[in-house]
């Protein structure tokens, strides 16, 4: 798996490209995430890097993880996070490594998880785009509802409940995201930021998981092979 960083959402805005179009991006902040722990075959059964991010004040933090994070030399952190590597990979890295957004620098294109925003319970309607009852002469007053449910029933609706899968209201957002094949538009490393088009999952100031894109289309295959060479 490729190098993963931690990242704050800072909101989103727009850049002019040379051209003069204009481009909506998201502006993450990627502050330096510190190797905090190195996992081995030997020891862990599996190769990996752990990396922290965001320095929290050990009030706040626990005497485990505070020790934990002490070993590489880095002040508590906030959250935590593990990629893995291979053997020959596992060697590019050592414990206190200050990884920032240049990372980034010859990648043009990134996959972005995060926490998508929390709904609370949602209708049919808004959950999963159902159009809802009739709203002719005639139709109670529930254009919302699903209609009936008892069609998908186990056993043609005579017992047994409804089968798994069917889509009625319930909680909404609040769910692990990613965005994949997002564009590179800028990188600014004086304030390490990084600059992508389009949304991207969460709240302003909401964390999220930023490595390069794993599955591209040819067109943006060829373009990545371009950005690595240059």
């Amino acid at each position: 798996m490729a190098t993963t960083l931690i990242g704050k959402k800072l909101g989103m805005t727009r850049v002019y490209l040379e051209r003069g179009v204009a481009v909506p991006v998201t502006v993450i902040e990627i502050q330096p995430n510190v190797v905090t722990q190195l996992r081995t075959q030997e020891k862990d059964g599996y190769t990996a890097v752990q990396v922290g991010a965001q320095d929290v004040a050990p009030r706040n933090s626990t005497m485990p993880m505070i020790g934990h994070d002490m070993k590489a030399g880095a002040n508590p952190k906030r959250t935590h996070l593990e990629f893995r590597v291979d053997a020959k990979e596992l060697a590019n890295f050592s414990l206190g490594q200050a990884l920032d957004v240049g990372v980034f620098e010859k990648v043009a294109f990134v996959d972005v998880a995060g926490i998508s925003k929390g709904k609370g319970f949602a209708g049919v309607m808004k959950r999963h785009n159902f159009k809802g009852l009739f709203a002719s002469h005639g139709t109670e007053r529930k254009h919302r509802s699903p209609g009936s449910i008892g069609g998908l029933g186990s056993n043609r609706g005579f017992g047994g409940g409804l089968l798994k899968g069917k889509r009625m209201a319930g909680h909404m957002g609040a769910e692990r995201v990613t965005q994949r094949s997002l564009d590179v538009v800028r990188i600014d490393k004086e304030r390490n930021l990084l600059l992508v088009k389009g949304p991207i999952p969460g709240p302003t100031n909401g964390l999220v998981e930023i490595h390069s894109a794993v599955r591209l289309y040819k067109t943006k295959s060829v373009k990545q092979a371009e950005k690595a060479k240059s």
